[in-house]
């Protein structure tokens, strides 16, 4: 630790100014330059599971059997868990930026390759490193996206990209079914095409890539402020113009020494001393959801073939309609994340779609489902359960340090898809290979187990990490401790201050038994360990979000200053649609508890109640 003791320290704000941003063209661009590397592993999943029949086919142009299939798929994964773990470790070290261009550029090489396979061998290996490539991609572009996005939209945005992975499932099955279609192109030709249309639109993806910034909150800790600094004001200015509206000024900072790395045997000890119970939860979910997911994902085309009848050229149509009920899931879903809460959503996903696939094993074994009402609750159990998948690459990217978080994602993805990635396929490969139904619905019933487990998990050491900045989930291990939180406030604010402080404290004991309640969660028991400088461990920084929720209470107040205003009237005076999900609902039923404003003459319209503070950041 000497090195870290020795090194510059610095005072910022960046990561306040980036989580006050309303939303802008600027996250979109985040959002189609980062997030479409899912609807790349999307493509890839769907069209091997598509294309598997095809593959054990004769004059095929390569001899595979059913067995084969789910060992290719066990590569694939094995690949992604060593990919992302190499490239982790390589993104907190050299930036999110360049490795998310070299880890895409990686499987495009290998995508490419696998069009031109001509042997089991040759198979496995393309497969594998295309599966380097994507796990690589998990750890640069998780970590990246959270430390862009603002936290008020983090969750709605990470479920909302995660399940685009589904996006590519739907093309995939699309492609499958034009590329496999005998009086289009030959057994042997139309498969290869597959992996070709992959690696274009990775290409696609390659040019949009260049335009997005690298990290700020990665820059400042690497010893890079000025570039931070910079990428920051030209974010800032863009967003300024685009909304016609003054930023509020951000009154959080953080101090923290500047570090070019850090070594793994340090991030292996936070994890286990200071976030054992964090780490317990990643695992269970990255372990629930990868069994049932890549087990079903990459041979439901063999069970549809093997068990209905189903025939190779027509699997596609049900991986279309597979793909539409994933994407589905966290699209509508995703909302409720950042509004009813973290935990409750999770814990509800995981343990629904468990439950979902106890029913679909108990009918299967007893011969009762035909091929539509197979389907049927397959189609209901990936609803809940993409949702559920999504959320555990939204909760290790939240719930770890700043500076180990790609390397934290790369971690618990890469041991929790080992256990339930690679065993998932290989079970259900010789389930399926056993021609028996008995077999295949005791595969479904590990599934459920393991999905149960996550829920149970979440619902035991949950982290309420909605709407609240990422410095406040988890200290920076680089932070000054005690030293988190606002500016030194001058002797003329001191009373507005306290006044702030008492609201807070009062809004925190009203929602004292919250940890299982729809919303936000505000305690300080939830606070990051390590966070010295208040009661119970929390810092200063902790009531960022309050803070954030106060300036919204003052806009209000300053609004209705003029007379009675409707709802919607007030919504659209304070442009509230941009503060994010559920915020202006929150902001009025709050300010309303609190005596700040009142219910006007009129149903559904506010008035005045006092007058309103002398607050920074009031719309012009």
């Amino acid at each position: 630790m000497s090195t870290a003791e020795a090194s510059p320290t610095i005072r910022t704000n960046i990561p306040a100014r980036l989580d006050r941003l309303p939303w802008s063209r600027f996250h979109w661009r985040i959002v189609i330059g980062l997030g479409t590397v899912w609807i790349l592993d999307g493509l890839e999943v769907t069209i091997v599971g598509a294309i598997a029949p095809r593959l054990t086919e004769s004059g095929s142009g390569i001899h595979m059997s059913t067995a084969d299939v789910g060992i290719a798929a066990a590569l694939y994964v094995t690949g992604a868990c060593l990919g992302a773990l190499l490239f982790g470790q390589l993104t907190d070290r050299h930036g999110r930026k360049k490795l998310f261009m070299v880890t895409l550029l990686l499987y495009i090489a290998a995508t490419v390759a696998t069009a031109f396979a001509f042997a089991p061998w040759y198979f496995f290996l393309c497969r594998f490193l295309t599966g380097m490539g994507i796990g690589g991609e998990y750890a640069a572009i998780n970590s990246a996206i959270d430390e862009l996005i603002p936290a008020r939209n983090r969750g709605r945005v990470d479920l909302a990209i995660n399940g685009s992975f589904w996006v590519g499932a739907a093309v995939g099955g699309l492609v499958s079914l034009l590329l496999l279609d005998r009086s289009i192109f030959a057994t042997d030709v139309g498969w290869r095409l597959a992996f070709g249309a992959g690696a274009l639109l990775g290409v696609g993806i390659l040019f949009v890539r260049r335009h997005v910034p690298e990290s700020p909150r990665w820059l400042f800790i690497h010893g890079r402020e000025q570039e931070a600094e910079r990428i920051v004001a030209q974010i800032e200015a863009e967003v300024r113009a685009e909304a016609g509206v003054d930023l509020p000024e951000p009154d959080q900072y953080l101090t923290v020494r500047q570090r070019k790395a850090i070594p793994f045997r340090e991030i292996a000890r936070v994890a286990a001393r200071r976030y054992p119970t964090r780490a317990l939860l990643g695992l269970s979910l990255f372990i629930g959801q990868a069994f049932l997911y890549n087990a079903v994902t990459f041979d439901l085309g063999t069970i549809l073939n093997r068990f209905f009848a189903v025939s190779s050229s027509t699997v596609p149509y049900f991986m279309v309609l597979f793909a539409v009920s994933n994407f589905l899931g966290p699209l509508l879903l995703g909302r409720l994340f950042d509004t009813v809460g973290r935990i409750p959503m999770i814990a509800g996903t995981y343990l629904g779609s468990a439950a979902s696939v106890v029913v679909l094993a108990l009918l299967l074994r007893s011969g009762h489902l035909t091929t539509w009402s197979f389907m049927a609750f397959v189609l209901a159990t990936f609803f809940l359960a993409s949702a559920g998948a999504s959320s555990a690459y939204l909760t290790v990217s939240e719930i770890f340090p700043m500076e180990t978080r790609a390397l934290a994602i790369a971690l618990f993805y890469a041991v929790g898809t080992a256990i339930g990635g690679i065993t998932g396929p290989l079970l259900f490969g010789q389930f399926i290979h056993s021609g028996s139904a008995d077999q295949v619905a005791t595969g479904f019933l590990i599934g459920a187990g393991a999905m149960l487990l996550g829920g149970l998990a979440e619902l035991r050491w949950g982290v309420p990490a909605e709407q609240r900045s990422l410095e406040a989930i988890a200290t920076p291990l680089t932070a000054e401790e005690g030293d988190v939180g606002p500016a030194e406030i001058p002797e003329a604010d001191r009373a507005r201050e306290e006044d702030l402080r008492r609201r807070i404290a009062e809004r925190h004991a009203r929602d004292h038994l919250r940890r299982f309640r729809p919303g936000p969660g505000s305690g300080s028991r939830y606070g990051s360990p390590g966070m010295l400088g208040t009661a119970g461990g929390a810092t200063r920084y902790e009531a960022a979000s309050d803070r954030e929720l106060d300036r919204e209470i003052d806009l209000l107040v300053q609004a209705l200053e003029r007379g009675e205003l409707s709802r919607a009237e007030l919504q659209q005076r304070l442009a509230a649609r941009g503060w994010g999900p559920g915020r202006y609902r929150r902001a009025l039923r709050t300010a309303v508890l609190e005596g700040r404003i009142g219910q006007g003459g009129k149903r559904g319209s506010y008035t005045p109640v006092g007058a309103a503070p002398d607050r920074p950041g009031t719309r012009t």
